[in-house]
């Protein structure tokens, strides 16, 4: 039997995530600052931006892909030796991203999602469950644009499509977040709250997610040739109004009374925020910075933050039930998505100051999270299932 660390997906996964969400924001700041230096692989804003999306972001769908896989398909996910390994690879993966060699950085992290694929496809085809091949397509996605990215970082590739790489990058990602999002957001909510009746409409559902492919498919075509501004505002537009009917729909106001339920869609509103920022972007000065951390600190953190939490207490036997810790963690990542937000649209005069305290903010989030799930994850589940 596998010690309990290595039983399930999420436990070694949410903790590397967890620790290096502490860990890397001081460093990047250390950095920004001027205060610390590194010469390995990648450097400054391009080992922020790829490590927070390949790493960070990275280990928690992995955590949580190897969960909720196993849920979905009744089969058997990664555990054990294999976890252990494909754990190693992550690990690797981060440290050779900052020290080098650059080769064989490159060759280990383009390897993990992969991996990763490989490790899931598995019991989805023996499950013969053809509703999760879309999650199949976006890591095969995810997975090329990182080997892009690389070969681009590596001058096989011309520079700038290192940049690209990132923000196609996130649009899978929030295609992910969508689809996930979708099926486990209104779920939650009717099981829970007997005079919720969460619905989907398909019209909705079909603009919603379609909208996504478009403009992931627009992001894409963007190296080449760009949409006007108009009609590329209008798309955007279009995106963030039907992800806000979609949160609509599924009644966030009868999770009030639920910390962990009003979490997952006040998570999930940063959605249509995020995609509002970059339609505004398209016909005002409301940087592209804008858009980009409302995404990415707002939409993806937190809603990671509260899966998270979620799927912990779940799957280590213990009640769904948030505490104080689980509350002040979520609120802190709030107040860093704001924060970092509003970076971009102060004064630069307070730009510094401004995003050292979102990444304060940030660090301590995850602090609080490994002080109350160290032991939940790394010790036998308390009702003796296994897990």
């Amino acid at each position: 039997m596998a010690a309990p660390l290595w039983a399930l997906g999420l436990r070694p996964f949410y903790l590397l995530a967890a620790i290096f969400a502490l860990l890397a924001i001081p460093l990047w700041i250390a950095s920004y600052v001027g205060l610390l230096q590194w010469s390995g692989y990648l450097q400054g804003p391009a080992w922020h931006s790829h490590e927070m999306v390949f790493g960070f972001a990275a280990a928690v769908i992995c955590g949580f892909l190897l969960t909720a896989v196993r849920n979905w398909t009744g089969q058997a996910t990664l555990s054990g030796t294999g976890l252990a390994a494909l754990a190693a690879l992550w690990v690797t993966s981060r440290l050779t991203a900052l020290t080098g060699p650059a080769t064989l950085a490159a060759i280990l992290d383009s390897a993990f999602l992969p991996a990763l694929a490989i490790a899931i496809a598995i019991p989805i085809r023996r499950s013969r469950n053809v509703r999760n091949y879309k999650i199949l397509l976006v890591l095969a996605g995810l997975s090329a644009v990182n080997i892009l990215y690389h070969l681009s970082f590596l001058g096989v590739l011309p520079g700038e499509i290192s940049q690209l790489a990132i923000r196609v990058a996130l649009d899978m990602i929030t295609l992910l977040m969508a689809i996930v999002a979708g099926r486990v957001i209104p779920a939650f909510t009717a099981n829970a709250v007997p005079e919720a009746h969460p619905r989907h409409i398909k019209s909705i559902e079909f603009v919603a997610l379609g909208s996504l492919l478009l403009i992931l498919a627009s992001d894409i075509s963007g190296y080449w040739f760009s949409l006007a501004g108009a009609g590329w505002g209008m798309l955007l537009a279009l995106a963030a109004v039907a992800h806000g009917i979609r949160l609509f729909l599924w009644q966030p106001q009868r999770t009030m009374h639920n910390p962990l339920l009003w979490m997952l869609p006040v998570a999930y509103s940063w959605i249509p925020i995020s995609l509002a920022l970059r339609a505004v972007g398209q016909i005002s000065g409301v940087p592209a910075a804008a858009a980009v951390h409302a995404l990415t600190l707002g939409a993806i953190s937190s809603l990671m933050l509260a899966m998270m939490a979620r799927s912990a207490l779940g799957h280590t036997g213990r009640e769904l039930r948030a505490g104080w810790i689980e509350i002040s963690a979520f609120l802190l990542i709030q107040l860093a998505a704001i924060m970092r937000v509003a970076a971009t649209l102060i004064p630069p005069l307070y730009y510094r100051d401004a995003l050292i305290l979102s990444g304060t903010l940030w660090s301590l989030t995850f602090a609080l999270f490994l002080s109350r799930y160290w032991g939940f994850l790394t010790r036998p589940r308390i009702d003796g299932r296994p897990g």
